[in-house]
């Protein structure tokens, strides 16, 4: 029997010493559980470069490689291929001879990419092999839209007068370069409006700009990843970035320092915030602008996707009028929006509510909202002194981030006050480990809680392309979902990709809550500074509290989101 390309490979590596049995073994096992190239998962893993695997597959198939950094394409060329296409399979167009189209491949055994390509054109298909990342680099930067097709778009749509800028002093005189004058030209201010409309109608919650040594790269980061969105000439770099300080009233001369600001648009009727960040890098500045949308503060908790059984035990704590509430998340697991939705349900004219953030994200009609400013001492600390002299209802503190401001929280939730906040720990019972490690007397602790909860994100199943899927009883089992339920549930989902979520197969996201309401008996364990693990397992067992894991599977079973996407938010417990 001929030996496969496959086994050949496995040959190469294994003799060539490039792999390990070891990590052949384990690369062999992720393919049997998800499928795909090996060859990919091995680099994945980091058992082997990329530019290693593309020499042994050219010396291996007698396909040449290719390094396209120091490769031109002609823009012809670049025309006869789609840019859903390349960016689908990962492929670049080289160069057309006759009837046949040379396209670079780090996959050159993709015979589904292939075959589409040569019906899409008409041409026989070369391949030819190149590094996955020298094939992004080289479609980021044929592909992305030059300044002057952007401008042409925007006319042609109409998309500069989708939305209007607020808080920009356009007769502004600011005495600095001929950066200045450029970044007011109807050309930069339209590209820029285009970012800002282009991103808005992706749904995008950061836009990323980012100077490289000849572009600039424009990225959206959807539903928690980001994606390419736009390549445009390093010669207008400057003049975008000063149009974006301008419009966040922010010094243009300062290049040396990091800088933040805000601005204000209005967007489709609806008033978004941006959040701006500069950050001085090798090529420039490098800006991110975080959307706050306003409208999505008003829909409460019930519409943010939680369970229902995490989210009765969370209204059961606000239900109190005193004691601490604690949300738990890494950064970009909405926990601000979560407390947002909070406060904003609970903005009545009886009740005092105060917050104190680093930054204030929203900016919210009938609450008092203070911005820590550590540089001139506004710390969490003594900011908060100062906040519980102003006979609050409610303080909302951005973040508990030492033992002080923690300190000063929990004896403000014994005297009367609802203190909600946010804590940097995996789950919800550790949060209660981390007070008491930051120097909080245990009694303390157990008075004043009333609920520790951690969240996360997680992508929704594009609802256009959303298609039933097999998936092995032993990856299930693996996974952590039950036999029993498994067997009930014989309908499994997950998206195709399609135009609508940019080929992602996700189309938003929603909450997972793990909620612990202090009673009693955890109470007991504070006391004795019981292990975060001993207060996890007595709430899955005492109070049926449902673990982030839990959550996330139950939303799988559901056909809300997918088993990868599981796999990807959550732990194991």
């Amino acid at each position: 029997m001929a030996e496969s390309f496959r086994d050949r490979l496995i040959n190469i590596l294994i003799n060539g010493k490039l792999i390990t049995k070891e990590q052949l073994d384990a690369a062999l096992d992720i393919q049997k559980r998800i499928g795909g190239s090996l060859g990919k998962i091995l680099v994945w893993q980091g058992y082997i470069s990329q530019k290693d695997l593309m020499v042994v597959m050219s010396r291996q198939l007698n396909i040449p490689p290719i390094d396209l950094s120091k490769y031109k394409v002609d823009k012809s060329v670049i025309a006869l291929v789609p840019e859903r296409i390349v960016k689908q399979y990962a492929i670049m167009p080289i160069s057309k001879i006759g009837n046949v189209l040379t396209i670079a491949m780090s996959d050159p055994l993709n015979i589904f990419a292939i075959d589409d390509i040569k019906t899409l054109t008409n041409y026989q298909i070369q391949p030819i092999i190149a590094t996955e990342n020298d094939i992004k680099e080289a479609i980021s930067s044929y592909y992305g839209m030059e300044a002057q097709d952007i401008t042409r778009l925007i006319e042609e749509s109409g998309a500069s007068d989708a939305l209007e800028v607020e808080k920009v002093e356009e007769e502004e005189k600011i005495d600095v370069s001929e950066v200045v004058e450029e970044s007011k030209k109807a050309p930069i201010v339209k590209v820029v409006n285009l970012i800002l409309n282009e991103a808005m109608k992706m749904r995008a919650s950061d836009i990323h700009i980012e100077p490289r040594e000849k572009v600039l790269r424009v990225r959206y980061r959807v539903d928690g990843n980001l994606q390419d969105a736009m390549t445009l000439p390093k010669r207008n770099q400057n003049a975008i970035i000063a149009r974006l300080k301008i419009m966040s009233k922010l010094d243009i001369t300062e290049t040396r320092l990091p800088q933040d600001g805000r601005f204000k648009i209005s967007f489709e009727g609806k008033e978004i915030d941006f959040r701006v960040s500069i950050l001085p890098v090798a090529f420039g500045g490098k800006v991110v602008l975080r959307a706050l949308d306003k409208s999505s503060l008003s829909i409460g908790l019930d519409k943010l996707g939680f369970l229902p059984k995490p989210l009765a035990t969370f209204k059961k704590a606000l239900a109190r009028p005193y004691g601490m509430i604690l949300v738990t998340g890494p950064t970009g697991s909405g926990k601000s929006t979560t407390l947002y939705s909070i406060i904003t349900q609970l903005n009545t004219p009886e009740r005092n509510i105060i917050t104190l953030e680093d930054p204030v994200e929203y900016e919210v009609q009938g609450i008092t909202q203070i911005q820590a400013r550590p540089e001139i001492g506004l710390t969490f600390s003594s900011g908060l002194k100062s906040v519980l002299r102003q006979s609050p209802d409610i303080v909302m503190v951005g973040e508990i981030r030492d033992f002080e401001t923690a300190d000063i929280a929990i004896k403000a939730s014994l005297t009367g006050q609802l203190i909600l906040s946010t804590l940097h720990t995996n789950d919800a019972a550790g949060a209660i480990t981390r007070l008491i490690d930051m120097g909080v007397e245990p009694f303390l602790v157990a008075s004043s809680l009333a609920l520790v909860s951690a969240q996360r994100l997680m992508r929704r199943i594009c609802p256009y392309c959303k298609e039933e899927v097999v998936i092995p009883p032993n990856v299930l089992e693996r996974a952590g979902l039950k036999r029993e339920i498994a067997d009930v549930v014989k309908h499994f989902y997950a998206g195709k990709g399609c135009q609508r979520c940019n080929k992602t197969g996700y189309h938003g996201r929603f909450g997972i809550l793990e909620a612990l309401l202090i009673d009693d008996a955890v109470r007991e364990m504070i006391m004795r500074k019981a292990s975060s693990d001993e207060i996890k397992n007595y709430g899955i067992k005492e109070q049926g509290m449902l673990t982030l894991r839990d959550n996330a599977l139950e939303n799988f079973v559901n056909g809300t989101t997918t088993l990868e996407e599981v796999l990807r938010v959550t732990s194991e417990d």
